[in-house]
């Protein structure tokens, strides 16, 4: 069902786009707000207005949202790639290939992890909500490599616990342009959404406390091989930290990559391969470590790299 709301401008808005002001009142991105403005769900003292429209204070705005997205239900279906790298009652570990999400998500119609799972049999955990059951960490969409999930109840609650308090060992391997300086070191930098509202994070005063730990493996003439260690886990966090340092990890051009090296090394995604993943079995309590290598459109261009 739809949600009508009615309300005068606030004084703080006077004189803004009509767009930006809507996003601000309702917490929308711009782009959502324009939208909903040229579908005529928005009405300014009775009348139909213009995105660009500057609003006044005390003007009158009546808004029809529409209702929020429901959660996806998953279903299974079979992500060619996905690799299990071990497995027993308690959890799986996977090798994730690129172009798939750990879960489904509003918005997302390619694959994800938890459906190609469960179109092999897997079963999971279902704590938590549907969506996501068995889920205690997440990847991106081209991102690739490695995730544990659980399939029991006393898994899921203390891998999440390990997870939040930071005893999972998770070391990622990125291709980030030129050679930072220091070679070795830890950006520590709170991240949240970027002011912008297109989906992009950043460094924001305020945002989340977000560690991240860095070592130069081999450094190039154009690029530079790194091992990162994360201590939290943000959303994009190691893209978002690369970026901040001017940086970013080739092939991402979200984060502002430049995308003639990009093409020069064949690289159609950011360069960034979850290489290793520690953790103690959440009901035995020994150690388990695996390892990924790196798929084929990431190792070839490290190759072109070494031949320069």
């Amino acid at each position: 069902m739809s949600d009508q709301r009615s309300m005068p401008v606030p004084d703080g808005l006077e004189g803004d786009r009509l767009d930006a002001a809507i996003a601000r009142m309702f917490g929308l991105s711009r782009t959502r707000a324009a939208e909903l403005i040229v579908e005529g769900n928005v009405l300014v003292d009775g009348g139909v207005a213009a995105k660009s429209d500057r609003v006044q204070a005390g003007s009158w705005l009546d808004v029809t949202l529409p209702p929020p997205p429901s959660a996806p239900v998953p279903r299974p279906e079979p992500v060619p790639g996905l690799g299990i790298v071990y497995e027993d009652t308690d959890i799986i570990v996977v090798d994730k290939p690129v172009g798939v999400v750990a879960h489904p998500t509003v918005g997302w119609t390619g694959p994800s992890v938890l459906e190609g799972l469960l179109a092999s049999g897997v079963q999971l955990t279902t704590s938590g909500a549907a969506e996501r059951q068995g889920i205690v960490h997440r990847l991106d969409a081209n991102t690739t490599g490695l995730m544990v999930l659980a399939k029991s109840e006393a898994a899921y609650s203390v891998l999440k616990r390990a997870f939040k308090e930071r005893t999972v060992d998770k070391r990622y391997h990125t291709l980030v342009q030129g050679h930072p300086d220091p070679l070795r070191g830890t950006i520590d930098a709170p991240i949240d959404r970027h002011p912008s509202g297109d989906g992009r994070f950043a460094v924001v005063a305020g945002g989340r406390p977000s560690v991240t730990h860095y070592d130069t493996l081999e450094a190039f003439r154009a690029a530079s091989l790194l091992e990162i260690k994360l201590e939290t886990g943000r959303t994009h966090q190691i893209r978002v930290h690369m970026a901040a340092m001017r940086h970013p990890c080739v092939g991402d051009y979200l984060y502002g990559a430049d995308p003639t090296l990009a093409d020069r090394l064949g690289v159609q995604r950011q360069w960034l391969h979850a290489v290793r993943l520690g953790f103690e079995h959440p009901t035995e309590g020994r150690h388990m470590e695996f390892a990924s290598r790196y798929p084929d459109d990431l190792a070839k261009a490290v190759d072109l790299l070494r031949e320069d």
